[in-house]
């Protein structure tokens, strides 16, 4: 009974989006081609760029004993944000911009356990040396 309704959603989901694209027509006209184009390249644009930001964003995780599933789900994040602003509607670019929008400080707070209890002392050695300036 569960399988049915996911599949009825996302069956439905398509058809909510031409709705929604010719009800926001009838208001604004044109302009919602404009809208729709520049959403897709955004989207695009989006994806681009995360498809190459994704590795950095992982390796100074990993460097920094922060927790990569952090920024995986950010990543992850954006690159889904960024397909469901390349799919036309008004109702995923909606959702893309509530994803994008979406505070990731609750993943900050997840990698805290693993980040060093003070972060105010630097370990190392050092030596004090004669200054010649005041003899």
């Amino acid at each position: 009974m569960r399988f049915s309704w996911i599949v009825l959603l996302l069956l439905s989901f398509p058809v909510l989006e031409a709705i929604g694209i010719f009800w926001m027509a009838s208001f604004i006209g044109g302009w919602v081609l404009l809208w729709l184009l520049l959403a897709a390249v955004a989207g695009f644009m989006l994806i681009r760029t995360e498809r190459v930001a994704w590795s950095a964003r992982m390796l100074f995780s990993v460097q920094s004993g922060a927790n990569p599933m952090a920024s995986l789900f950010a990543s992850g994040r954006i690159l889904l944000a960024g397909g469901l602003l390349v799919f036309p509607g008004f109702i995923s670019d909606a959702i893309a911009l509530v994803l994008l929008l979406m505070p990731g400080s609750w993943a900050r707070r997840r990698a805290d356990p693993m980040r060093p209890a003070n972060d105010d002392i630097l370990e190392g050695e050092f030596k004090r040396e004669p200054d010649d300036r005041l003899r």
